[in-house]
C-alpha cells in the first residue's frame, strides 16, 4: 500500500464518516452539476467518491451505470455496506487516480475535492492522462476544488486552490467551460469552505 493510500485508509478507520470535513448528508451540489450534463441515461464515474452519499443518490435517480473510484478500500467498503443490496449496482474501483489506467469510458467524470490534493506536477499530469482516456468526445467533466479563498490544507495535507480559469488551464484547450459557480460548503464542525465548481465538455 502506498503512503497516500495508507493516509486515507487510516483516516477512514479512525474517523466518523459523518464528521469528516467533506461530509454532505445530501450531495445536492453534485447532483445539480451532473444534471447539467444531460440525460439520466448517461454513465457517471465519481472520482474520490469514498463513503459519500452520491452513488446512492444516483441510484435513486434510476441511473444504471454508476462507478465509484477511490484510493481507500476502507471508504469503498463503508459505502457498499451502507447501500446493502443496492451496492451491487455500482462498480467499485479501489485505485490511486494517479496510477490508474481506465478500462472504458464514461459520459460524466465527477470529482468533488480530489484534484486539489494533487500538489505535484507529475500527479496532476497522471490524473489528466487518466481523465483524457476515460472521457469520450462530447463527454462532460465536473471539477470542484477549493477556491482561492478556501483552505490551504485539508485532512493534514496541503492543497492547491483554483479559479475556473485555473481549472481550464489544467484541462487544456480540448475542453469547453460550460458552467462555473462558487459554493460555500459548511463542514460538520461548522467551518465554511469556499469551492469553485466547473462543468466542462470535451470537444
Amino acid at each position: 500500500m502506498g503512503q497516500r493510500a495508507h493516509h486515507w485508509n487510516r483516516l477512514y478507520e479512525t474517523s466518523d464518516t459523518e464528521q469528516v470535513s467533506w461530509f454532505q448528508s445530501d450531495p445536492a451540489p453534485s447532483l445539480r452539476a451532473i444534471a447539467l450534463c444531460g440525460s439520466r441515461s448517461l454513465s457517471v464515474i465519481d472520482i474520490g467518491g469514498g463513503a459519500s452519499r452520491l452513488a446512492g443518490a444516483l441510484l435513486d435517480q434510476r441511473r444504471h451505470d454508476v462507478t465509484v473510484l477511490d484510493i481507500s478500500k476502507r471508504a469503498l467498503a463503508l459505502a457498499r455496506v451502507r447501500l446493502g443490496e443496492e451496492g451491487r449496482r455500482v462498480a467499485w474501483i479501489a485505485k490511486d487516480i494517479t496510477r490508474w489506467q481506465p478500462h472504458r469510458q464514461w459520459d460524466i467524470w465527477h470529482d468533488r475535492a480530489v484534484f486539489h490534493f494533487l500538489t505535484e506536477d507529475q500527479d496532476r499530469q497522471a490524473y489528466m492522462q487518466a481523465l483524457h482516456q476515460a472521457v469520450p468526445k462530447g463527454g462532460h467533466v465536473i471539477l470542484a476544488s477549493f477556491a482561492p479563498e478556501g483552505p490551504e490544507t485539508c485532512s493534514g495535507l496541503p492543497v492547491r486552490r483554483y479559479t475556473p480559469e485555473g481549472l481550464q488551464a489544467e484541462l487544456g484547450e480540448g475542453y469547453d467551460l460550460m458552467h462555473s459557480w462558487a459554493e460555500t460548503h459548511a463542514t460538520p464542525a461548522g467551518n465554511m469552505q469556499a469551492f469553485t465548481w466547473c462543468v466542462f465538455q470535451k470537444l
